[in-house]
C-alpha cells in the first residue's frame, strides 16, 4: 500500500508539473503573440498622424506597449480586463481614460506573470506607453495596498493619472486578499 500511495503522489506531482509549465508557456506565447500585434500597430503610426480621438478599442483589442524600464518590462496593452485579456498582458479597464485624456488611465495585470518584478518598483520610476497617436511618460508618486474588493481606487481624479494595478502579496499563492496599486503623474519635458 504505502508503494501505491508513494506513486500516486509521483504521478500527482508530475501530473502537477506538466500542466504548470504548459499554462507558463501559453501565457508566455499569448504575451509575445500580442506584442507583436501592438508593435505592428505602433509601427503604423509612422505612416499617419493620429490623434487619440480617431481610436476607438474593441475588447480584447491589443491598443499599445507599456514600458517599464527598472525591471525591463516591455508589455503589450490589451483592451479590458476579463481573465481572457491578461492572460495575453496589461488590460487597459475600459471605464478608464486613455493616455493624452487628462483623466485616470487604469491598467491591470496578474502578479505571477506581466507584474512579477512590480514590488521593485520604487518612488520615482518611470513608466512609458506607446499608443498609435503617441508616447507618454509618467513617473510613480505613490503606492498603496487595498483590499480586493476595494473599487475606490477607480474613479475620476480630475487630472491624468496612469493608475496600475495587481494582487497583493506578490508571493501569495491563490487568489490574493489585497491590490498593490501604483499612480503614475505625467512628465512633461
Amino acid at each position: 500500500m504505502k508503494k501505491f500511495f508513494s506513486l500516486l503522489l509521483i504521478i500527482t506531482g508530475t501530473v502537477l508539473i506538466i500542466i504548470a509549465s504548459y499554462q507558463i508557456y501559453e501565457h508566455k506565447a499569448n504575451t509575445k503573440k500580442s506584442l507583436a500585434e501592438a508593435e505592428q500597430l505602433l509601427m503604423q503610426k509612422s505612416d499617419n498622424e493620429y490623434k487619440h480621438k480617431d481610436f476607438s478599442y474593441q475588447q480584447n483589442e491589443t491598443i499599445g506597449i507599456l514600458h517599464i524600464p527598472k525591471i525591463n518590462g516591455k508589455l503589450p496593452i490589451i483592451e479590458g480586463t476579463d481573465e481572457e485579456m491578461l492572460e495575453k498582458g496589461v488590460g487597459h479597464f475600459e471605464s478608464t481614460a486613455l493616455p493624452g485624456e487628462n483623466e485616470q488611465i487604469l491598467l491591470s495585470g496578474h502578479r505571477d506573470t506581466v507584474f512579477r518584478d512590480f514590488g521593485d518598483l520604487e518612488i520615482g520610476d518611470r513608466f512609458t506607453v506607446e499608443m498609435p497617436y503617441g508616447t507618454f511618460e509618467y513617473e510613480m508618486k505613490e503606492a498603496e495596498i487595498v483590499s480586493a474588493d476595494d473599487t475606490t481606487v477607480i474613479s475620476p481624479k480630475g487630472e491624468e493619472v496612469l493608475t496600475l494595478s495587481t494582487c497583493y502579496p506578490f508571493s501569495y499563492i491563490g487568489p490574493a486578499p489585497d491590490r498593490y496599486v501604483i499612480y503614475a503623474y505625467p512628465i512633461f519635458d
